[in-house]
């Protein structure tokens, strides 16, 4: 029955404004778990980031994070990383293999991973593999790079992909309780899954993470604080979200699919220092839209807002690298 009048009714999706769209994922958030899944993801397929699968988002974050790495001091070949959050794909991990990772163990509290996505990935890399191995630059393992477009050609099942790619895929699995032994880690990463993440949890994986995580192991993270719907709804800003209090906000959006935290780069910064670890850099992106709203007096906020400074409020992406202090 779904797949009968889903795609009829998808099409209208395209023109509600952010309300609308939020209460529809509240709808499908109360389906059975498998359905939401499903109905979900075809949402998404339709009209969200799946309409036409681009892996290089994901390439460019995780050889981001490479190089991070690299500019604290650190080596990347033969290490183990620990990717919270795998979402439906698996391309950090893959730019993470490229570039010589051991091992990348990805888990994720949603059982979101698409076989379907994964080969689309592979297909566009083997289609392009000029414009990839230029993103790498001299960075690329080639003969992992070969052994990649083996992979995709081989038309390979979900798990024997992963462990041909030596990644290891948790789900669904409680990143603050992990079944992996200490010190068995050299990096904890993660790419715009933060902000999805109630402060409580986020003190709880980074404090797994300090048990997890080697002595001069890392923290790499990637937060992204704008109100996700501005990016359909360009009628309202990338901070909309920050003009209603707690309760406002939950009586709008109030489903598994769409939940942000609200945070902003400051209180991310005390919940870093607050799990035992030590900032080592900031690399935040600033609207500068936000700015000007800000400082015109045009910035609609809730009180819990009102005091933070300019700079905090027009943060809209930053990476966080840290350390455990030892």
């Amino acid at each position: 029955i779904v797949d009968d009048h889903v795609p009829s009714f998808l099409k209208v999706l395209k023109f509600m404004n952010w309300k609308t769209k939020a209460r529809i994922q509240n709808v499908v958030s109360m389906l059975p778990e498998s359905l939401g899944y499903r109905f979900y993801y075809m949402i998404q397929r339709h009209f969200g980031g799946f309409r036409n699968p681009d892996p290089r988002e994901g390439l460019e974050a995780g050889i981001a994070i490479c190089e991070m790495i690299a500019d604290s001091g650190r080596d990347i070949n033969d290490k183990v990383f620990l990717e919270i959050g795998t979402g439906w794909r698996i391309n950090i991990p893959i730019a993470l293999w490229l570039r010589g990772a051991k091992k990348i163990i990805t888990v994720d509290i949603n059982p979101y991973i698409k076989l379907e996505l994964i080969r689309q990935d592979l297909k566009y890399i083997t289609d392009h593999q000029a414009e990839i191995v230029d993103m790498f630059k001299n960075s690329l393992n080639a003969d992992r790079f070969r052994r990649l477009l083996h992979t995709g050609k081989q038309k390979c099942g979900l798990r024997e992909s992963l462990s041909l790619l030596d990644i290891e895929y948790l789900a669904p699995m409680d990143a603050s309780k992990l079944q992996l032994p200490a010190n068995s880690i050299d990096y904890q990463i993660s790419n715009n899954v933060f902000e999805h993440i109630p402060p409580d949890v986020i003190v709880s994986i980074l404090k797994e993470g300090n048990r997890l995580v080697r002595n001069n192991g890392l923290f790499v993270h990637r937060i992204d604080f704008t109100d996700h719907f501005a990016h359909s709804d360009k009628s309202i800003t990338f901070v909309n979200f920050l003009q209603y209090n707690d309760r406002e906000w939950e009586k709008i959006v109030r489903n598994k699919f769409m939940y942000v935290n609200r945070l902003r780069v400051d209180d991310m910064e005390r919940i870093f220092t607050s799990t035992g670890q030590r900032i080592l850099s900031l690399y935040p992106r600033l609207d500068p839209s936000i700015s000007e709203l800000y400082r015109g007096g045009g910035l609609a906020l809730d009180e819990q807002y009102k005091f933070k400074s300019e700079e905090t409020l027009s943060t809209i992406i930053c990476w966080v690298v840290s350390e455990k202090c030892r």
